[in-house]
């Protein structure tokens, strides 16, 4: 099972996160001969701020303000379809919002587990999940084309937070 959850649920320099996905990527866009154009970096820098989800306006917002002009959504919409075909982020639906991939290299659960204290999207890749889609869609004659699982609840920060909280409040009743 591979799983950035460590990493997303946890304080810590997102540079580090940052320089490892334009890496990743710049490896990526050599393998499959294609551009990254300057665009499309500053995108994929944005979506790598924090392992919050981001959304196309709110990219588009920030884009504007780093260039100091004007930015049109379909710029901002190709820069997304870009690095989602190359599976180095993927969508959100429920949130219509885009996630970095952590390890856009590997095979993809797109099983994602959304804290809904802090905001914050670890993905999990897992062997046995993935099998047991196949299987059931394979028992029920479905072919999968795609698939994107969202767990919504707490990190281990946010469930640790609520129980301090909770302790608190119950002493002081």
């Amino acid at each position: 099972m591979l799983s950035n959850s460590r990493t997303a649920y946890h304080i810590h320099d997102h540079e580090r996160c940052i320089n490892a996905a334009l890496q990743l990527a710049r490896e990526i866009c050599q393998k499959n001969k294609v551009n990254m154009t300057p665009t499309k970096e500053q995108v994929l820098k944005l979506i790598w701020q924090s392992h919050r989800p981001i959304g196309a306006y709110q990219i588009q917002d920030q884009l504007a303000k780093i260039s100091h002009k004007a930015v049109a959504p379909p710029t901002v919409y190709r820069a997304l379809q870009f690095l989602t075909k190359l599976g180095l982020i993927h969508k959100i639906p429920s949130l219509n919002s885009f996630i970095g991939c952590p390890f856009p290299n590997s095979p993809q659960s797109n099983l994602f587990l959304i804290c809904e204290g802090c905001g914050n999207i670890a993905e999990v890749s897992c062997k046995s999940v993935d099998y047991l889609l196949q299987k059931t869609c394979g028992t029920a004659n479905f072919n999968l084309n795609s698939k994107n699982i969202e767990l919504f609840g707490l990190c281990v920060l946010c469930s640790e937070f609520k129980t301090t909280q909770k302790s608190t409040e119950d002493s002081t009743a």
